[in-house]
């Protein structure tokens, strides 16, 4: 019989179209999955297991009586704890907001519920969105399903960590910096951010408004492509949400099926971003420049383009990101909603309450951020750090044009290594913030990035990612390209990446140099 937590969303949905198979039957095996795994892999903070076969029960009455349904009815879905909801807790990730029920659904949730699927709970992320690594989560980290011992990047690493132990089939997940590419790099996972505006930032729990951007988290690229059509268009709630109609990424990713899909198309090495610099783990290089061939050989033009600002997009990022932070978590100043504390001596009143809610409620890197988006926004200084890191900005969206004169796509490694292990970086905050050296940039310019798997690194058998990055509005061809690219590298392996994860076990890591 199927193992139903192992095949795509795509197939999935197709077993319930035909009846092969009901939803309950679908969304039980997940949760079972769930319970069997989730002790070991905490992708989840919140497993709504009643409302989830409640939901699904409710797809197969209509299903049965001839409703109209849509293509994703009745499949499960993750979500990531920023989004809220309002029949789950929502957390993102911080003790203070421990417990809180939200009192309605952000839009993307809202319209997942619409297209029939079955959300299946909540899953773990740093605190408020803050880290590469899912260690800074409030309520304890969460693992690689590839090795338990290692992180599975943030701050999405719940779930890209669901999707990759077949938790569930998609997920959602938000990218600041390359919340969504980097989790997908190192899990062996798929993850596209939209172009900024493209999906609605509604009931999203604001870090940095001018860089969040919600996506899809999946095993395929056309199983992203299905759930970003469900989750894609305006949205008169969010003032950024841009009023445009948007193709289908489903037909878009099918097109890229097509033989001949990459014959021609104008492929740009940011040089930059190409793994030559320090930092770039050896095997991701490797990896890389395999894939960079491969898609030589099937016609494509790979071209080598600079992009000389892109240098200054860590530090630009790490000022204007905790700017617009510090402003937003104002919010939680233990009045309105969340926790409160009150001080342990003296005097009980509203400033000294707020005092003691943050003091206990903030974990240290969102204290940090904070501390230094104040710093930078505070009188005397605006000009020189957050004005400084705007221009900078400014010099990296020109530098996005000028390559897009030149080329069709631009492609980078996803992250500059594999998954590390789950403690080794904490301390190290440099080498933290490193870790998104090549998925900021497209966040500062709001232009559209897909990440998805391009082999096993050679040295420890863990996943590696490809970026790819297209202009602002071009979605679709991410799409079209991805999943040629997709095709070709399967083909090249002969089997899917996700096929050769190992079951779930610490160090269970291996040699690669066959299973590329």
């Amino acid at each position: 019989m199927t193992d139903l937590t192992r095949i795509s969303a795509a197939e999935l949905s197709g077993l319930l179209a035909d009846g092969s198979v009901s939803s309950v039957e679908a969304t039980r095996v997940h949760l079972e999955r769930i319970a069997a795994v989730d002790g070991d892999v905490h992708a989840f903070l919140h497993v709504a297991a009643e409302t989830a076969l409640a939901t699904a029960a409710d797809v197969d009455r209509r299903r049965a009586a001839g409703d109209r349904l849509g293509p994703l009815a009745g499949v499960p879905v993750a979500i990531k704890d920023v989004l809220v909801t309002a029949d789950m807790p929502t957390t993102a990730g911080s003790k203070i907001l421990e417990g809180w029920m939200p009192p309605y659904d952000a839009t993307v949730v809202r319209k997942l519920r619409e297209s029939d699927l079955v959300p299946l709970g909540k899953t773990n992320m740093d605190e408020f969105a803050m880290g590469s690594s899912t260690e800074h989560s409030a309520y304890g980290p969460t693992h690689n399903p590839w090795d338990l011992e290692r992180i599975p990047g943030g701050s999405g690493g719940g779930s890209a960590a669901a999707v990759a132990a077949f938790e569930a089939p998609l997920a959602l997940g938000s990218d600041t910096g390359g919340s969504i590419r980097q989790p997908a790099a190192v899990t062996g996972s798929v993850g596209f951010k939209p172009t900024y505006g493209g999906v609605s930032r509604y009931g999203a729990i604001a870090m940095a408004s001018s860089l969040d951007q919600v996506g899809p988290v999946a095993r395929t690229v056309m199983d992203t492509a299905l759930l970003h059509d469900v989750i894609a268009g305006h949205d008169q709630m969010d003032a950024t949400s841009l009023a445009t109609d948007w193709p289908s990424m489903a037909a878009a990713a099918t097109a890229g099926l097509a033989d001949g899909a990459l014959k021609g198309v104008r492929v740009g090495v940011i040089q930059e971003l190409a793994g030559n610099a320090d930092g770039f783990q050896a095997g991701v290089k490797q990896r890389f420049d395999e894939t960079l061939a491969l898609l030589s050989a099937a016609g494509a033009e790979v071209i080598g383009v600079s992009c000389p600002n892109f240098e200054y997009s860590i530090a630009a990022y790490y000022l204007i990101h905790p700017a617009e932070a510090s402003s937003n978590l104002a919010r939680f100043d233990s009045v309105r909603f969340g926790l409160r504390e009150n001080p342990a001596d003296g005097p009980i009143t509203s400033e000294r309450v707020m005092s003691a809610t943050r003091g206990a409620g903030f974990g240290p890197e969102v204290k940090r951020r904070i501390i230094l988006g104040t710093y930078a926004l505070s009188a005397g200084y605006y000009d020189a750090y957050y004005g400084s890191a705007q221009k900078v900005r400014t010099l990296i969206q020109r530098d996005f044009q000028a390559a897009f004169e030149k080329v069709d796509v631009l492609v980078s490694p996803s992250a500059p290594t594999t998954a590390f292990k789950i403690g080794e970086k904490i301390d190290d905050l440099l080498a933290m913030y490193i870790n998104d050296i090549t998925t900021i940039p497209a966040n500062l310019a709001g232009v559209p990035g897909l990440g998805l798997p391009m082999g096993l690194a050679p040295e420890d058998g863990l996943p590696t990612g490809l970026q790819l990055m297209a202009p602002a509005m071009q979605d679709a061809r991410l799409y079209t390209l991805g999943a040629a690219i997709e095709q070709l590298l399967e083909a090249s392996w002969g089997h899917t990446l996700i096929s050769q994860a190992p079951e779930l076990r610490t160090g269970n890591t291996r040699s690669a140099e066959g299973n590329n």
